[in-house]
């Protein structure tokens, strides 16, 4: 992983991950999927077009719940969306109360077979299609 974590959430996800997923390459921190934006997720897996973004704050009015916030968020999401990745959200909770199962969550998005789960590589050939 590139960079070092700058919260207690993203150090805690690179922990579980570098103890649960050893097997499964090692995600890029601070990703910018689009250059033309300033957008950027915690951790993401480009080839596989798989992104993990840690929402802090949740229970005490943090960014990612407040109006200006939340909105960039949504922005941020949808973008990501219409460019065919898969972002999965964690909040402190989540990854405190069932790390194994937020690691699960990502594993599946990135080992998945299912014509459903979107690679950089299919989502181009559709685009020739």
């Amino acid at each position: 992983m590139s960079t070092q974590p700058k919260s207690y959430l993203e150090a805690a996800f690179a922990c579980w991950w570098r103890i649960l997923a050893q097997d499964l390459p090692q995600p890029q921190r601070n990703y910018r999927f689009d250059p033309s934006r300033r957008f950027r997720f915690d951790y993401a897996w480009p080839d596989e077009l798989v992104a993990v973004e840690l929402e802090g704050g949740t229970w005490i009015r943090g960014r990612h719940v407040r109006g200006r916030g939340f909105e960039g968020d949504c922005q941020k999401y949808n973008l990501a969306a219409l460019y065919g990745w898969t972002v999965l959200r964690f909040t402190s909770n989540m990854l405190d109360d069932d790390p194994e199962g937020c690691i699960t969550q990502v594993r599946r998005a990135l080992t998945d077979e299912d014509e459903t789960v979107c690679t950089r590589a299919n989502v181009e050939d559709q685009k020739r299609a």
